[in-house]
């Protein structure tokens, strides 16, 4: 995980139970640019401190690439009136976007539509152009949580998603990058992920119902661009959106949103409205 120091400054930690240890890296994606990154993980031992003290920042906090997935959950695909997709749809994400998993999530004034969507995001952990399946297996560091938060009122002006998906301060992503060898199905996960608001489950699903898998993903979007180290791709998100409900059922400040997926962890967030 990355943590935030009293400075102002970054740290990437190693878990060990209910303490963190410091690594010598300034964040999960520097950590991440070492070819020997696993190992270096593994011996560092750097300061400990207590998760409770712990005030984590996004998992990689200036990603050089945002790529996420749209419309990948059958159960989602259903829910919007979609037929399953050939071809996964796509947009991006910038970084001034990501907050961490405990930070406020910003409502701007200029929204009155803001929706959750849990998503099991992958962490690329090498430099990978034009993945075959085994270097795509390889390419994968691990996992983590995101939230795509949206404003559907923005995003649904024009056919182009972006606009309603990068809002600064609006997405949060943690707690930790949890490897495969962590997780049962490894690279291509089953795991529990659900969304609640205040305490009500607004989504549940497995990630086995992904129509495009984690393998997948990086096998396509390498195929477009060269993935590096700390890159993200957020998998999409699963039946249960709230504008999907009838009537739609959007955020409004105060409300508290916790995302969680099994085995990896949760965000746990608080709509604000934006300064």
């Amino acid at each position: 995980m990355t943590l935030r120091r009293a400075d102002g400054t970054t740290a990437a930690a190693r878990l060990d139970g209910d303490e963190y240890v410091l690594l010598d890296d300034p964040d999960v994606g520097s950590l991440l640019a070492r070819e020997d990154w696993r190992e270096h993980a593994r011996r560092s031992a750097g300061p400990r401190g207590t998760l409770v003290d712990a005030d984590p920042a996004p998992v990689v906090p200036r990603p050089g690439k945002i790529v996420c997935v749209g419309l990948n959950y059958r159960s989602h695909i259903l829910e919007m009136g979609r037929p399953l997709p050939e071809h996964p749809t796509l947009f991006a994400k910038f970084a001034d976007a990501l907050v961490g998993p405990a930070d406020p999530v910003e409502l701007p004034p200029e929204s009155e539509a803001m929706d959750w969507e849990a998503e099991l995001a992958v962490v690329i952990g090498g430099t990978v152009r034009r993945a075959t399946p085994a270097m795509a297996e390889q390419a994968i560091a691990g996992f983590t949580v995101m939230n795509d938060i949206t404003l559907r009122d923005w995003q649904f002006r024009t056919r182009e998603w972006l606009q309603g998906k990068t809002f600064e301060a609006t997405t949060p992503l943690g707690p930790q990058l949890v490897t495969p060898d962590d997780l049962p199905g490894g690279t291509r996960p089953s795991l529990t992920i659900s969304t609640t608001v205040d305490g009500r489950t607004m989504q549940k699903a497995d990630t086995a119902d992904l129509v495009f898998d984690p393998v997948w993903l990086v096998r396509y979007v390498s195929a477009i661009v060269t993935l590096r180290p700390g890159d993200i791709i957020a998998t999409g998100t699963p039946g249960g959106v709230g504008h999907a409900r009838t009537p739609p059922v959007y955020l409004a400040p105060g409300q508290r949103v916790v995302t969680r997926i099994d085995r990896i962890g949760r965000l746990d967030n608080q709509i604000v409205s934006a300064r």
